[in-house]
């Protein structure tokens, strides 16, 4: 699917949140309201644009929730003018989250990542406590829930990426907090039979940031690329919308895991060449290709979801063209070649 070339947030917001015939085939026959946890964050309010045109498509009514703290004030104006009900809230208070409306289908993307080193115990606040808020209060609805594929151990690129069945082995405190907030939720779900979907989520791509676009501002300016972590996964956000509304037929108890990223195991060197061919400025590197990096095999969710729409060339492409054109950047690094496990 070639994608129309965005040149203003707005174009690129519309593109991400654009749904296609099976997830407004969908939405159309699932019943009741969608709520979305931390819908403020990077992927949160094009994944509320999306629900709401879905379900606009499908002609159905229906409410979509939007919860966050609210920090940036353009988040909040974006998701009330596309038609989603906005409620500022905090979810470490116990009673705020006891009185968020009822709706049988969660979206949870609370968490705390950036910003854990020095500040661990929120992190962990976040990460668990949290999860155990919204668990027991909507033990009653199938909840969609995202995590990370750092919950794995470290892989060589001759691995194929880290399937769900394999052993985990988080390392620092976001790892290891992300993880307990994974078992917080399978917890609540056995003991509550709560139907949950666990998502794995590696490196979503919005021309804004993402690992992406971290090595084509790097080769804009001239500045070296380490490559301490050799190669990573990606995937278009769009197609992160796409599978995370799609998971919600399959959320069971005990709960099922998912990883969502791109098919390719991506080498870093490649598309830093690949984005210096289209700038005309040859790349810069540090260090030598490590052997450990975070990679995930997403075999089963193509199987139930078929493969990203978006493919990798013309993600890189579109970073490009976005970059070179002065796109605004959200200022958000992820920190791809970190191997301590410090964010």
């Amino acid at each position: 699917m070639r994608l129309p070339i965005p040149k203003t947030e707005e174009e690129l917001d519309l593109l991400l949140s654009r749904p296609d015939d099976e997830l407004v085939h969908l939405l159309g026959k699932m019943h009741g309201n969608i709520l979305i946890l931390g819908i403020g964050g990077k992927i949160g309010v094009t994944l509320g644009m999306a629900a709401v045109r879905a379900s606009r498509e499908a002609g159905v009514k229906r409410t979509i929730y939007g919860v966050s703290r609210f920090t940036d004030s353009r988040s909040l104006e974006k998701l009330k003018q596309i038609g989603v009900e906005t409620i500022q809230s905090d979810l470490l208070d116990r009673k705020a989250v006891e009185s968020l409306p009822d709706a049988p289908h969660v979206i949870f993307m609370a968490g705390k990542k950036f910003g854990t080193e020095g500040s661990e115990e929120l992190t962990w606040a976040m990460n668990t406590v949290v999860p155990a808020y919204v668990a027991e209060r909507f033990r009653e609805s199938r909840i969609v829930v995202y995590s990370t594929g750092c919950v794995y151990d470290f892989l060589s690129p001759a691995s194929g990426g880290a399937v769900e069945t394999d052993p985990v082995n988080p390392y620092g405190d976001y790892a290891q907090s992300a993880l307990g907030r994974e078992r917080v939720f399978q917890y609540f779900s056995r003991i509550y039979k709560t139907p949950v979907c666990i998502l794995r989520l590696n490196y979503a791509i919005d021309l804004r940031y993402g690992v992406l676009r971290d090595i084509a501002d790097r080769v804009w300016r001239e500045e070296p690329i380490p490559l301490t972590v050799g190669n990573f996964n990606c995937i278009w956000q769009g197609d992160v919308i796409r599978q995370t509304l799609l998971s919600f037929p399959y959320c069971s108890s005990p709960p099922l895991i998912l990883n969502i990223t791109g098919p390719e195991t991506v080498s870093v060197r490649w598309v830093a060449m690949e984005f210096g061919k289209r700038f005309g400025k040859p790349p810069r590197f540090e260090g030598t290709e490590g052997n450990r990096m975070y990679l995930s095999n997403a075999g089963v969710a193509a199987s139930l979801f078929g493969y990203p729409r978006v493919t990798l060339v013309e993600m890189i492409e579109l970073v490009a063209d976005w970059v070179a054109g002065g796109g605004v950047s959200l200022g958000k690094p992820t920190h791809f070649e970190v191997v301590d496990g410090k964010f």
